[in-house]
């Protein structure tokens, strides 16, 4: 039936419930049942293969064992196998799932019913993306420079002297880690080294007083809130390509409760068909649009912005599926909205990493502590007097490496070479810093400039907490053994932490966890068994008066910075001819594809999408191979004309394994498009 399901026809009993899921829930409606009478059969009307983000849901689906994966069929008995209950940590969405495990290896993953987090579906990057946990590439232990294996002592003592060395011009960035890990990484950082130098974001984000206001219960949406929401507005983000069960909760929202939808995104989205409303922006413009659509929604300002608005006018109930880069936005959103006041309303971000949220609370933003408080403060000897201990970004790190006030960094579960913008100027950086310590869960071109180089657990051996874009405190517990001489990474990092002369009094999963409720005060007195199975919201606690109030104004939006003329879009004369260049994250760009054979044929190369116009001013065709770039720094892409892209703008897939968008990212704002070897 498709690369990944079999299909065994003789046992089909013809019940239709794998038509219904391709039809009625992902709405992608490849399958149908062909022919008729005793000829029936399921099957795609082209004959084509069956390939959609969530088609292994129908291997749960099927009664009668008439489909099965090919990644587990024939490779265990049911008396072979536990199952162990965890959450999926590959996307934001953090869906429950089941692994189910033979000599201590994840043979299957399916999903574990939580109503109140995926609805019982898993999208296909979380159901087949297990095969890498035993690639090749898997760092199994401490090594250094070179890849020379040394035990873990010789390691965390060699780490330990060169973080040191450098002190209070330390920095780190986390990524791939639960609540604990990063809760951990920055006391390190700021208590054991001195420095407050600490972030868990790709590029600048929110100020701590925006992401407080963001926080505040009364404005943030539970995801079975968009089951009932009279009108949802996602903006900012393709929940396909960024959270995918988002997609399937809002296209079952529509189908079920009528809900309208509208869609402001730069890019075209998957969820444009069944919206009601559609409006795109440059991707240079998006703050001129947002200031248009407050326009709209607050003073009926008629602007592109306009039916974005009136779909969300008079709603009972609203939604905002907001995206990580729109947010100063949002407060503001929320308060022409009255979203505060309407029941079943809301903001519901989706962040770029999977527990961005989690780590933001747990401390790893440059001026926000634990439970998102006030930094330390510091005495100044120019000014004589105390100033904030405030951080820098993962931007600014970059550049003080660069710059050499900066001398080592920590990077803890990301990979700036491939996942960040700027990919030159990150290396610049790297190759400046006097010592560089990688925890990584496989090896890759930042792992090579480390001189220390550590493993990380992934998420079917990891445990610890996370926190779900809601507020929903999860629990991923370890299933499968760990390969070769990987250590819990709580461990590792107590361990770094008492090298450095400071005891941060962690000896097990549970004092962690327990020195992590301690710290953030809305987390306080959560307990494992609270935690359960299904999770809890911190925001539906009595502890939730915790958080702290906003010590600012909240910092200035650009619609309190400039008006709706002053934010008209540019047009594409005033750039030299060039097209905005916008980026994204295609689902099954990176490591899930390149070391999972099952699913290596998904692997995206690099395109870019531009307009039918623009391809005729060009004299591009659809499939030409050319260049994209601007003053001598280019990647080559295949041409793919999209009837819905916008004129005047292109976009590229970030963190391909050629042809990287974020080599151009965080560069011009506008780029050429010529034929390759022209």
């Amino acid at each position: 039936l498709s690369p990944l399901v079999a299909i065994d026809r003789e046992r089909c009993i013809l019940c239709y419930r794998c038509v219904r899921f391709s039809q009625e829930v992902a709405e992608d409606e490849q399958l149908q049942l062909l022919e008729r009478g005793d000829r029936s059969f399921v099957g795609t009307f082209d004959d084509r293969p069956y390939v959609a983000p969530f088609h292994g849901n129908i291997t749960d689906l099927c009664p009668v064992g008439a489909l099965t994966s090919y990644t587990y069929r024939f490779r265990a008995r049911p008396w072979d196998i536990e199952n162990s209950g965890s959450v999926c940590t590959l996307c934001p969405s953090q869906c429950n799932v089941s692994f189910t495990i033979r000599d201590e290896e994840v043979k299957r993953v399916v999903a574990r019913d939580n109503p109140d987090v995926d609805d019982g579906w898993l999208c296909d990057r979380g159901r087949y993306g297990f095969e890498m946990f035993t690639a090749e590439q898997r760092v199994t232990g401490p090594r250094l420079r070179g890849g020379v294996e040394v035990g873990w002592a010789e390691a965390i003592e060699k780490a330990a002297a060169g973080l040191n060395a450098a002190g209070a011009a330390s920095a780190a960035i986390i990524g791939d880690a639960s609540n604990e890990e990063g809760y951990l990484v920055q006391r390190i950082v700021r208590e054991a080294l001195g420095s407050p130098h600490v972030d868990s974001r790709v590029t600048r984000g929110l100020d701590r007083d925006q992401i407080i206001r963001l926080a505040d219960p009364a404005i943030s949406a539970r995801v079975r809130d968009i089951d009932s929401a009279d009108a949802v507005l996602v903006i900012g983000t393709d929940p396909l390509h960024s959270s995918p069960i988002l997609d399937l909760r809002i296209r079952k929202a529509i189908r079920r409760n009528g809900t309208r939808v509208a869609v402001a995104t730069d890019r075209p989205t998957a969820l444009d068909g069944g919206a009601e409303a559609v409006a795109r922006y440059s991707p240079v413009e998006a703050d001129g649009f947002l200031t248009r659509l407050v326009d709209a929604l607050r003073d009926d300002s008629d602007n592109d912005a306009t039916p974005v608005a009136e779909a969300l006018r008079g709603a009972e109930s609203v939604v905002i599926v907001w995206g990580e880069q729109v947010g100063a936005w949002m407060h503001e959103l929320a308060d022409v909205l009255g979203l505060a006041e309407k029941d079943g309303s809301g903001l519901l971000e989706v962040p770029e990493l999977a527990n961005a949220r989690g780590l933001r609370e747990a401390g790893c933003l440059p001026d926000a502590g634990p439970g998102l408080i006030e930094p330390k403060t510091a005495f100044v000897p120019s000014t004589g007097a105390n100033a904030a201990f405030v951080g820098k970004d993962s931007e600014g790190i970059r550049e003080a490496l660069d710059s050499g006030e900066l001398r080592t960094l920590i990077l803890f579960g990301v990979d700036p070479l491939r996942d960040f913008p700027g990919t030159e100027a990150w290396k610049r950086a790297l190759a400046a810093a006097d010592h560089l310590v990688v925890f990584s869960t496989f090896e890759n071109q930042t792992t090579t400039m480390a001189d220390i180089v550590f493993p990380l657990e992934t998420h079917a051996e990891k445990d610890g907490t996370v926190t779900h874009p809601e507020g929903r405190l999860q629990r991923v517990r370890p299933s499968a053994s760990r390969p070769g001489d990987i250590r819990p990474n709580w461990g590792v990092l107590a361990e770094l932490s008492l090298a450095l002369g400071h005891d941060t009094g962690v000896s097990s999963q549970p004092t962690a966890f327990a020195a992590l409720t301690e710290a953030v005060p809305f987390y306080a007195g959560i307990s494992d068994a609270e935690i359960g199975g299904r999770g809890v919201r911190w925001q539906d606690r009595p502890e939730a008066k915790g958080l702290p109030k906003p010590g600012g104004d909240g910092g200035t939006t650009p619609a309190q910075a400039q008006s709706s003329a002053e934010a008209a879009p540019p047009s594409p004369s005033s750039s030299g001819g060039g097209l905005a260049l916008g980026t994204y994250r295609d689902l099954w760009v990176g490591p899930i594809t390149e070391l999972n054979p099952p699913l290596r044929f998904l692997e995206p190369r690099q395109r870019v999408e531009i307009s039918v116009a623009d391809a005729e001013r060009l004299g591009v065709k659809h499939g030409d191979e050319v260049r994209v770039g601007e003053n001598g720094t280019s990647v080559r892409a295949r041409v793919e004309i999209r009837g819905r892209v916008a004129d005047g703008v292109c976009f590229l897939i970030e963190g391909t394994a050629e042809g990287n968008a974020n080599l151009l990212n965080g560069g011009p704002a506008y780029v050429d498009i010529e034929k390759a070897g022209t």
